[in-house]
């Protein structure tokens, strides 16, 4: 039982290691612990902020937002109401999203809110509690600031149409501006370079890898993706595969990133690298000591069903760049060399977006570069043409 603590100025007292104040508001005595250390400095602050709240309870002045305001750990200013942390997760819960978004979710929230919010009154949050916290917090990053906003904004966002709250309070936050990531694709001469130095591994088993990457760089599909892709949803006739799973935190999900399945058309180069995975499948099958059947198409040298990490295929993949002495560039930018090398085929924008699984919108924003550089010498060549007209019309006159 905690009593008065000696020394310690009125209304504030050491409860279990930690700080705590007392105060009488409506008839009813409340009581909140601090996140203040327990020293003199933490003491004083403690003091201060019991202060502040007995002259805005004599001035009239405290109510539930100010207290949200003051207190925003707590969820006592009155009974009943969900609490953030309830909610929060009873949404996400209900969402349908891959593990992996929802593990993006739950980290985001765990580091940034819930140390603030766990225990308050969602109808109790303020603009001006979600700023307070948004200006005390370090962040690395503007990305990873405008993250965690986007992701408290989506909850409260859903509390509103749930009918827990009146309006959003993150809506008034601003976003910082989303950094544009430098796209840096491989050349074809590079790209070309790295899948036949893979092919020429002397250990057979990860020639498979090879074939991984030659799909990658030729289809542009996202490695989570490819890793998923089983013989069922690939039609040879068709010359086209179904892209309806995703690698996720080790698991195959029925889903995509973006939620929508997509058919990607094959060209020679893909369907070179769906052989060689068949006659790998087959020799796999037939090799010697028991292998695990598998029905994904690019499954891993060792004897499991499919590669649980994208990260598993870098351990074949910087090697081979460190020994052809290309600059190293991260996988996934085989899907933007697809990409851009669609784009300087002079391909159409809206097939080579089908092809990718984003809007078309996205595409021209992400590859703009190469979109005007498709052009670029030609629409300049229109400027010969001008000179030699008018050379010519100088020439008769």
């Amino acid at each position: 039982m905690a009593g008065k603590s000696v020394g310690m100025p009125t209304g504030v007292e050491l409860f279990r290691n930690s700080l705590r104040i007392r105060f009488t508001w409506h008839g009813r005595r409340c009581c909140e612990t601090l996140p203040y250390p327990t020293t003199q400095k933490g003491i004083k602050a403690a003091s201060q902020l019991r202060d502040q709240v007995v002259g805005l309870i004599k001035l009239g002045l405290l109510d539930d937002a100010k207290y949200a305001e003051l207190f925003p750990w707590s969820g006592g200013a009155v009974g009943g109401g969900h609490r953030f942390n309830d909610y929060a997760q009873l949404w996400l819960d209900s969402r349908e999203i891959t593990p992996g978004t929802y593990q993006n979710y739950k980290s985001c929230l765990n580091l940034y809110w819930m140390p603030h919010l766990a225990l308050t009154r969602i109808d109790l949050i303020t603009t001006t509690a979600l700023r307070r916290i948004l200006s005390g917090t370090e962040w690395t990053s503007p990305g990873v600031k405008r993250n965690a906003i986007v992701r408290i904004s989506t909850i409260l966002k859903a509390a509103v149409a749930d009918g827990l709250i009146e309006k959003n309070p993150a809506e008034p936050l601003e976003l910082p501006r989303r950094a544009r990531k430098e796209i840096d694709p491989f050349t074809l001469e590079e790209a070309n370079r790295i899948i036949e130095k893979l092919y020429e591994t002397a250990h057979w088993p990860s020639r498979i890898y090879a074939a991984l990457f030659e799909f990658l760089f030729f289809t542009g599909l996202r490695i989570s993706e490819a890793l998923a892709l089983r013989w069922e949803s690939v039609d040879i006739d068709k010359r086209q595969v179904h892209v309806c799973r995703t690698v996720a935190l080790g698991k195959v999900v029925e889903r995509t990133k973006t939620g929508n399945d997509r058919f990607v058309l094959l060209n020679e180069r893909a369907l070179h690298a769906l052989q060689f995975a068949k006659e790998y499948a087959e020799r796999r099958k037939n090799g010697v000591g028991k292998v695990k059947e598998t029905p994904f198409v690019f499954p891993p040298s060792k004897n499991r069903e499919h590669v649980r990490e994208t990260s598993n295929v870098h351990h074949q993949w910087r090697p081979t760049l460190r020994d052809l002495g290309i600059r190293y560039r991260p996988p996934y930018n085989c899907r933007h060399t697809y990409a851009t090398i669609c784009l300087m085929s002079g391909m159409n924008p809206a097939f080579i977006s089908q092809q990718l699984g984003h809007s078309v919108q996205m595409l021209l924003s992400t590859y703009a570069r190469w979109i005007n550089s498709c052009s670029d010498w030609s629409e300049l060549e229109k400027l010969n043409i001008g000179i030699k007209s008018v050379s010519a019309e100088g020439a008769t006159s």
